[in-house]
């Protein structure tokens, strides 16, 4: 998607080998003109699979999830980090491994909104190692629903993550995979093409 690609080159920052900064239009402020976008070439790319639920974790996944069931015309279903006072009853749970904070999370979903009925687009905003998107599926394990499959906004495709999860069957499909970061320059993976993060080609 080359409107994503061009907006990673002109705002992303590459803090390290392994960190991409993208708060400006993605994860801390957000582009909505870009997230629909991106919400409408989701929809296109699963048109085929009749979800019924969109399902994200809190709280980054939540604008590009809305924008894409939108266009999927279903609900948005968004995973909680903490079990609020009001959520009463059976829930769904998946455990996060989280590398920047180094601890494990549990992460859940009443089970009100989601059932064996369901056919379910996990959406998220990165793929690294996976870990965010094995607690979902797990979650939709529990409530018997059907993974139609997974959307990424930007895959690292330099880790475990995607290559896990295609090997286990589950369908991704990423807007943009990176293959490296490095001095500076995000390497795409369709063309390995190096851009600074200025936009110098």
């Amino acid at each position: 998607m080359e409107l994503l690609k061009q907006k990673i080159r002109e705002e992303g920052k590459i803090l390290s080998s392994e960190i991409l900064k993208v708060d400006s239009f993605l994860n801390h402020q957000i582009d909505p003109m870009l997230m629909q976008e991106m919400g409408r070439e989701f929809a296109r790319r699963f048109q085929g699979e009749k979800i019924t639920k969109v399902l994200t974790l809190e709280a980054s996944g939540i604008a590009i999830a809305i924008m894409t069931a939108l266009a999927l015309q279903v609900p948005v279903v968004f995973a909680k980090k903490k079990r609020p006072s009001t959520m009463s009853g059976e829930a769904y749970f998946g455990r996060v491994h989280s590398f920047t904070k180094q601890e494990d999370v549990d992460i859940m979903v009443s089970a009100t909104y989601l059932n064996q009925n369901d056919r379910v687009l996990i959406i998220d905003d990165f793929l690294a190692t996976g870990e965010a998107t094995r607690g979902m599926i797990e979650i939709v394990r529990q409530a018997n629903a059907y993974l139609a499959g997974v959307g990424i906004v930007i895959e690292k495709a330099f880790q475990s993550g995607g290559q896990a999860l295609r090997e286990a069957g589950v369908r991704v499909e990423s807007l943009a995979r990176i293959t490296k970061l490095e001095n500076g320059k995000v390497y795409f993976e369709e063309s390995e093409r190096e851009v600074d993060e200025e936009g110098t080609k």
